[in-house]
């Protein structure tokens, strides 16, 4: 599976858009990260732990946006973006999303 955040592939035809592909997660923190970070506030710096959880999710949502386009016959999927918010306190969204598109090398 090709996967692109530009809406075309280079040396590549796009014979059919089968539509939209998307993953989700919502990602909580554990209380030992919580209270890490917590700490982490007072002193500055870059609180490894939810950098850590939010690449995880990040994974675990692009996993899940391949599935879907796998499902349909997906060759690639173009135009990917992330998208992340807080859904409530100490739980974070992460979509992944793009097209899923069957290709045809064109060279």
């Amino acid at each position: 599976m090709k996967l692109v955040n530009i809406d075309y592939l280079p040396g590549e035809e796009i014979i059919e858009v089968l539509g939209l592909v998307k993953g989700t997660i919502v990602q909580s923190k554990n209380i030992g990260r919580d209270f890490m970070a917590g700490m982490k506030t007072i002193v500055g710096g870059e609180i490894t732990g939810y950098t850590e959880m939010l690449v995880t999710a990040r994974q675990m949502a692009t996993k899940r946006m391949v599935d879907e386009a796998e499902s349909l016959g997906a060759d690639a999927i173009i135009n990917i973006r992330y998208g992340s918010s807080s859904v409530m306190n100490g739980a974070a969204e992460v979509i992944a999303y793009g097209t899923a598109v069957k290709t045809k090398n064109a060279n």
